[in-house]
């Protein structure tokens, strides 16, 4: 599998949270190669929006036209857009590429409240809708583009962004009108708390482009790409001292890069004492992060990988786990390639979805899918 190449039209953040700087982060975890065509300059920070500069129409096609001739594209994020003109350069540009993904993050206001888009730009978002794959507005901008019919009506996808609603529980709806594709499908999950929210309607976008240039269809690229999303403001520190920016950069053993590519990331070893066990590696620098009463432990390792200690009648040999991208298609592939599986897949009440097998030398293999559900289950130790 080659690099995937994503071109990332959009603004830069000089706080390193949102924009360009958001977006080669998560190109950059997602294994592809972010290209950028650099709309405007911001001086920001956590807490709002000091100057914005926008580059010149010419300047940001020029940036555009020497990627594309000499590198090529595989997918093409759009953010902050900078001026009404470039909107409009962008859409005809856009136009002499045929075929390639086009996901649109219609940036109108910033975390911190400040406007990003005057209304002549606003105004000429509808020729960008046209051509784009798929629309990615939070609440308040898909008020601002009329609505999801008026969205849909440019002859897009419309991913309705539900992060800006009330509640405890975060809904996301991508509406569809492509024959054979589902007119509708949600996804829901509880709100991460916290202040590493600056960056989200970026990081997203970017990571869907990402995943749509790796063929994974519409509605499989937002279903990781809202992983990403998750585990990166989960893992996020406090910087600043308003909306902070997310952890692109911790997110490297949690999303696999293909349906096809398993990933190693926990091993499990038998334990004969679970609490003397926990000490030892806690000497050798691991950080617990779940303790399920005095059988069972699971710590966190520089890079992300997990390790875990078992006390159980079961447990008597080590286990690897590789999580793969799409574990059910993985299991039809290797039984029609005569592998027997000693536990068909199975969902987990810990949020693991998981098929177990055996190689030639009896060791035990785990391939499963947990996603967040590795690293940061609701039950995470508080600390941690």
């Amino acid at each position: 599998m080659t690099t995937p190449r994503i071109l990332i039209v959009a603004g830069s953040d000089s706080g390193g949270g949102a924009g360009i700087q958001a977006d080669i982060k998560t190109a950059t975890m997602l294994g592809c190669h972010a290209m950028t065509a650099i709309t405007a300059i911001t001086a920001q920070n956590t807490l709002g929006v000091d100057a914005v500069h926008a580059v010149p129409t010419d300047m940001v096609m020029a940036q555009i036209d020497a990627v594309v001739r000499d590198i090529g594209v595989d997918a093409i994020k759009i953010g902050m857009i900078g001026s009404a003109r470039t909107a409009h350069a962008l859409a005809d540009r856009l136009r002499d590429l045929p075929g390639i993904p086009v996901v649109f993050d219609p940036v109108m206001i910033a975390t911190s409240g400040a406007r990003l888009a005057d209304e002549a730009t606003v105004a000429a978002f509808e020729r960008l809708m046209a051509v784009a794959t798929v629309a990615t507005p939070n609440l308040p901008e898909l008020k601002a583009l009329g609505g999801a019919d008026a969205v849909q009506g440019h002859g897009c996808a419309l991913l309705e962004k539900g992060g800006h609603g009330e509640g405890e529980v975060v809904i996301d709806r991508l509406h569809q009108r492509k024959p054979g594709t589902a007119p509708l499908v949600e996804w829901s999950a509880p709100r991460v708390d916290g202040m590493a929210t600056h960056g989200t309607g970026c990081t997203l976008s970017t990571a869907i482009a990402c995943e749509l240039a790796k063929e994974w269809t519409l509605a499989e690229a937002i279903g990781r790409a809202r992983s990403f999303v998750r585990i990166a403001m989960l893992g996020a520190d406090e910087l600043g001292r308003g909306a902070g920016p997310m952890a692109q950069q911790g997110v490297r053993l949690d999303l696999n890069q293909s349906r096809w590519s398993p990933m190693l990331n926990q091993v499990t070893v038998p334990a004969n004492d679970v609490p003397v066990s926990e000490h030892f590696y806690r000497l050798l620098g691991l950080k617990p992060i779940v303790r399920s009463s005095r059988r069972y432990a699971r710590f966190e390792t520089e890079g992300g990988a997990t390790f875990s200690i078992e006390m159980t009648e079961e447990r008597k040999v080590p286990a690897v786990y590789f999580e793969v991208g799409d574990l059910d298609v993985i299991v039809h592939y290797l039984r029609g390639q005569g592998v027997s599986f000693a536990q068909e897949p199975i969902d987990r009440p810990w949020g693991w979805r998981e098929a177990r097998l055996f190689d030639p030398a009896g060791n035990e293999v785990c391939l499963y899918q947990a996603g967040e559900m590795r690293r940061f289950p609701p039950w995470r130790i508080a600390d941690a």
